[in-house]
């Protein structure tokens, strides 16, 4: 058995993003939309953007944010484990300094007929290596 590999221990975290889109399975999401949050983790050696007070030997959050908005609202997805996948996929891609990422979706007004605070999904992956 191969042992998991070892994340650096810091990490940029951005909590809630809110955007109005139209992910799921029913025609009236489709229609209506709703808001969604996205929460991102990204585990990153920020050791040299840190002592160097170097943006360029980090990630940009607005980079980051900017991504997120322009997934989550430009594209369409039936599920929210879809719309996870593409994000972490992408960020990953974009950005070669993470080495992991989390990215939890919320729904908070999901179409299931129950009192609920949210529905949300979180999806971590990371670079093969």
């Amino acid at each position: 058995m191969m042992a998991e590999p070892v994340l650096p221990r810091d990490r940029i975290v951005i909590r809630k993003i809110a955007v109005f889109a139209y992910h799921g399975l029913y025609e009236e999401e489709a229609r209506l939309g709703q808001r969604f949050n996205i929460s991102l983790e990204c585990w990153l050696d920020l050791s040299a953007a840190g002592s160097g007070d170097d943006l360029t030997q980090g990630v940009s959050y607005a980079d980051l944010v900017a991504t997120v908005q322009e997934i989550a609202v430009g594209e369409r997805f039936r599920i929210i484990e879809a719309l996870g996948e593409r994000i972490a996929a992408t960020l990953l891609e974009q950005q070669p300094r993470i080495a992991a990422i989390a990215v939890t979706v919320e729904k908070p007004a999901a179409a299931i007929a129950a009192l609920f605070e949210t529905v949300e999904v979180t999806i971590h992956r990371s670079r093969a290596r």
